[in-house]
């Protein structure tokens, strides 16, 4: 059974390569520009139906990433997932978000009804916040600014690790007869602020990391001019960090364990093995060994 895996250069795609990789799983990877020595490559792209027809072939399980840029899925996402379909797909394995089935503003919700009434077999896998993305879009406010600049407020975040994401969503894949009809809802071990990630972030670094708690005017700004996000990553963002700021991202499940049979990987675990992220590149008079 091939299984295509869309956004496999990302950091839940990645993980959830090296899982099957590592279960000798027939692969086939998506990407925009396919390299010369890999042949499990295959050019895709949502908004290209000349792309469909060859990345689908032969696949009966799919694991469906939407890429950031795409807001509207209607539009530019699910005519390619019912392209799959029509091509014999049986399963699709979807990273959607924490609360997606509460929170309509997000196009995770509109995937998921999608698929429910697809005739697919279906498994969601609802990611908390990343730890990642404090080293991926976030890096730059920590490394360049010391502060963490999101519009959360006081809520707190069941964050996760990409690679237990990308561990489970592997899982169903490899096994759609026990995950299908499944919503996964993947937690870290616990619910931590941004002021408490500030505090580890702190300590693991020797520097004072702030967390000024912005609103959402000055989020978009920054996240338009600092961060260079179009704006319909801004407005998806913002209300990911809404969902945090209500409440509403907090909840911690077991599922983790249930799926893996491993506790999930820690906040603070994460910020040591990646604390390279955030250190200041050294200058021309500083020895690189001396950095902190």
């Amino acid at each position: 059974m091939t299984i295509l895996v869309t956004g496999a250069s990302g950091n839940v795609g990645s993980a959830v390569v090296r899982e099957l990789e590592a279960a000798g799983a027939d692969l086939r990877l998506a990407v925009r520009s396919p390299g010369p020595a890999d042949g499990r490559e295959v050019a895709f792209d949502f908004t290209d139906p000349a792309t469909w027809r060859t990345a689908f072939d032969g696949v009966r399980s799919m694991f469906l990433v939407r890429p950031p840029a795409i807001g509207n899925v209607k539009r530019d996402l699910l005519p390619a997932v019912a392209a799959a379909r029509d091509a014999g797909v049986e399963h699709v394995a979807f990273l959607s978000l924490q609360g997606a089935e509460k929170n309509k503003v997000v196009p995770h919700a509109t995937v998921e009804a999608w698929l429910r009434a697809s005739g697919l077999a279906w498994t969601f896998v609802r990611a908390s916040f990343f730890h990642q993305n404090l080293t991926t879009t976030h890096a730059s406010d920590v490394r360049d600014r010391d502060e963490i600049l999101v519009p959360a407020g006081r809520g707190a975040t069941a964050f996760v690790d990409a690679d237990d994401v990308g561990a489970v969503a592997a899982a169903a894949l490899l096994d759609p007869g026990r995950h299908a009809g499944r919503a996964w809802t993947v937690t870290g071990p616990r619910a931590l602020t941004y002021a408490q990630v500030a505090e580890i972030l702190t300590a693991e670094l020797g520097r004072p990391i702030r967390y000024p708690r912005p609103g959402i005017p000055r989020y978009a700004r920054h996240a338009r001019r600092e961060l260079g996000m179009p704006w319909g990553m801004v407005a998806v963002t913002t209300a990911i960090y809404t969902t945090a700021r209500l409440g509403l991202a907090a909840g911690l499940t077991g599922d983790v364990r249930t799926v893996l049979g491993r506790d999930p990987i820690d906040f603070a675990e994460f910020a040591h093995r990646e604390r390279g992220a955030w250190l200041p590149a050294p200058t021309d008079s500083t020895d690189p060994k001396d950095a902190p």
